[in-house]
């Protein structure tokens, strides 16, 4: 029991200065992000990184007391709850919530494998997770500003009002603005959802890698052209997103939402399956290459989407199952 005790007593001591690094270091980024407007949105998604270290490496409660400095932080500094909210809604517990889908295992045997191994939660189920939240966060984000036909008419006005300064000829007739305000109405949720997925899976990623080389990793390092693929019922999700894009009025703008997040995580599925049906092939780097650079154009990144649509599954990571050092501990608890 003593031991037991030291034990609990050395985690908690590791965890939570543990977590309150990772908040400062995430309130950094994102004041950081404040004062860089250029690199805002790439800053702001990087204050994910220490939450993702911090809870992929040492447990839930690590991610939790990072969460909650960050946004402590950020309120005061910033004098701002309402900036500590939308910090934490949008980069921080998305990414303490992943990080504890990470670390969730159960005995291979209850999936009808066998009783020597672990079996982990699936990538394509946090990837998953990961479009489901930004979606949400997104639309969250919309109600709060009051996103749309309004607000669009304003940032168009105050656009064409600076070209006419500078490029009066520029300038396009009364119809191809009102155009313009329709289709930017769509593409801003579309592409800044999209965008924010690409984000934080990187993020994720990267510190998947950074964990797993410090050896703290709960999760074992998983290949990822093999293991990043979309769960296939995001498909119907995705689909029922460019239905609603058709309906018109905040239905529209939701259904934008869902196709950028969503068609973000089918889009990085794509380039998944070509990175593993590429391996060990001569010609692996120049089609990468090539993919990757024509990915900016629209009609081959929709190339790639429609192949990471066609190749969906669920891969499940085995590891041998530890054997506890109490006889009477969980062998399940992955988590700090």
């Amino acid at each position: 029991m003593k031991q037991d005790s030291e034990t609990v007593t050395t985690k908690t001591q590791t965890v939570l200065p543990t977590g309150i690094l990772a908040g400062i270091a995430a309130t950094l980024l994102t004041l950081g992000a404040n004062a860089q407007p250029s690199l805002a949105f790439v800053l702001y998604a990087a204050s994910s990184l220490p939450i993702f270290i911090a809870g992929l490496g040492w447990g839930n409660r690590a991610a939790i007391v990072g969460i909650v400095t960050a946004a402590i932080l950020g309120a005061v500094l910033m004098h701002s709850v309402y900036f500590a909210l939308t910090t934490a809604i949008f980069t921080l517990i998305p990414a303490g919530w992943l990080s504890h889908l990470a670390n969730l295992a159960r005995p291979a045997s209850e999936l009808g494998g066998p009783d020597n191994l672990m079996a982990w939660y699936p990538i394509s189920d946090i990837l998953l997770h990961l479009c489901a939240l930004v979606t949400v966060a997104m639309i969250a984000l919309g109600v709060a500003v009051d996103y749309g036909p309004e607000l669009m008419d304003r940032v168009i006005e105050a656009i064409m009002a600076s070209m006419r300064t500078q490029e009066p000829a520029a300038i396009p007739d009364p119809a191809g603005v009102e155009r313009i305000k329709e289709l930017f109405l769509l593409a801003v949720p579309l592409v800044q959802g999209g965008m924010w997925v690409l984000l934080l899976f990187a993020a994720f990623y990267i510190a998947v890698r950074i964990v797993s080389r410090s050896g703290r990793a709960l999760r074992p390092r998983e290949d990822m052209p093999s293991a990043l693929r979309m769960n296939r019922h995001a498909i119907f999700i995705f689909l029922a997103g460019i239905l609603l894009m058709f309906v018109g009025g905040i239905p529209a703008m939701i259904g934008a939402t869902i196709c950028g997040t969503f068609g973000a995580g089918f889009l990085m599925a794509g380039f998944a399956s070509i990175h593993f049906r590429s391996q060990g092939k001569d010609w692996r780097v120049p089609v990468l290459i090539l993919c990757y650079l024509s990915s900016m154009l629209t009609l081959p990144a929709i190339g790639i989407l429609i192949l990471g649509l066609v190749d969906t599954r669920r891969t499940i990571a085995l590891t041998p199952l530890k054997t506890p050092a109490n006889p009477n501990a969980n062998p399940n608890e992955n988590n700090n």
